[in-house]
């Protein structure tokens, strides 16, 4: 039998857990991303959102909105800033508009080789603080990348070299890209993620680039487009997750470090799935009937030199001086540009 103190004591220790629990912080994310639930990406993007609640015990919830539902893929930015969203899920190539910085923050074209060298210049290259000033300018916090790795094209006509480029109709992401590829012939066509199956059903484009091979075949590309290339080499876009700064700064700081250690394993658990995922979907292709094309090293060359040159046609900031710097510098060091 419990006397009467005891019974206090503990009557007091619950009120105390139950105050806890009340008071415990909590923090509500609106989150969009340009990807479909039913891909690849949307899949680990899904995954990641469970990581955080199942980590925060629940004090973070995250309602997540795919296939840009909410705004279009290039407006999610503003939309976080602002206040529409709390983070953007899209990735800096989109906003190449409001700085041309965006662009080596976004995708740098002809550099990096593998997610990993372009995951270790963000993490261990200097990039995240280089990265940051630019996305703290415009009210919004970096909190990591996931980097699926070389992107492969879709198109309705053989793309074996350089040399079919010409005159080919493209979808294209804004920025950098459209200018290396209006070099070497081809016709490139700004328009939003959500867009590409359509215009490619009905003909206003020969092919698209969109994404890495699997989320291509996510995203029904090859039903229409039998033609591709694999690996891939013109495009490595840093997926990004950043957040309005003024949200993220009023989260406590334990609710941050879920959140940005969580997008470090979203980043590996994302080149792992893919390694897997883009051989599986090669296998499929091929057993489908579609033809991949793997450019020889002197095609690739003559890609990754008009990307080189068009670097600096893009550095016409401070902010992207900052970044085409450190890259170059890192690059170095890994050997893949000269010194």
């Amino acid at each position: 039998m419990l006397n009467n103190i005891s019974k206090g004591l503990l009557a007091g220790a619950a009120m105390v857990a139950l105050s806890g629990v009340a008071d415990a912080a909590s923090t509500n994310l609106r989150i969009q991303t340009h990807y479909a639930p039913e891909t690849v990406s949307g899949k680990l993007a899904a995954r990641y959102v469970d990581n955080v609640q199942t980590m925060s015990n629940g004090e973070i919830s995250i309602e997540m909105f795919y296939s840009s539902s909410v705004v279009k893929s290039v407006e999610t930015f503003d939309a976080a800033a602002t206040g529409i969203l709390d983070c953007d899920m899209t990735g800096g190539g989109y906003q190449t508009g409001k700085n041309p910085a965006f662009q080596f923050v976004g995708d740098i074209m002809g550099g990096y080789s593998t997610p990993y060298q372009q995951l270790s210049w963000l993490y261990y290259g200097g990039g995240l603080d280089a990265a940051q000033k630019l996305y703290n300018k415009y009210d919004m916090q970096l909190v990591g990348w996931w980097v699926y790795g070389q992107e492969s094209l879709a198109s309705t006509k053989p793309i074996a070299g350089p040399a079919d480029l010409k005159d080919w109709k493209f979808r294209s992401p804004p920025g950098m890209e459209t200018k290396i590829f209006e070099k070497l012939g081809a016709k490139p066509i700004v328009m939003d993620f959500t867009e590409i199956f359509t215009a490619l059903e009905t003909g206003i484009i020969d092919g698209a680039d969109a994404s890495g091979i699997a989320n291509n075949v996510g995203l029904g590309l090859y039903d229409i487009g039998k033609h591709t290339n694999f690996p891939g080499f013109h495009s490595m876009p840093s997926d990004h997750l950043a957040c309005n700064k003024a949200v993220w700064d009023a989260m406590p700081e334990a609710h941050r470090r879920i959140m940005s250690v969580a997008m470090e394993s979203l980043a590996l658990q994302t080149a792992l799935t893919f390694e897997k995922a883009n051989a599986e979907a090669v296998a499929k292709l091929r057993a489908d009937g579609v033809n991949i094309y793997e450019w020889s090293p002197a095609d690739l060359q003559a890609f990754r030199d008009a990307a080189q040159a068009t670097w600096p046609e893009f550095a016409t900031t401070p902010e992207a001086e900052a970044l085409v710097a450190s890259h170059l510098e890192y690059l170095g060091q890994l050997g893949l540009v000269s010194k």
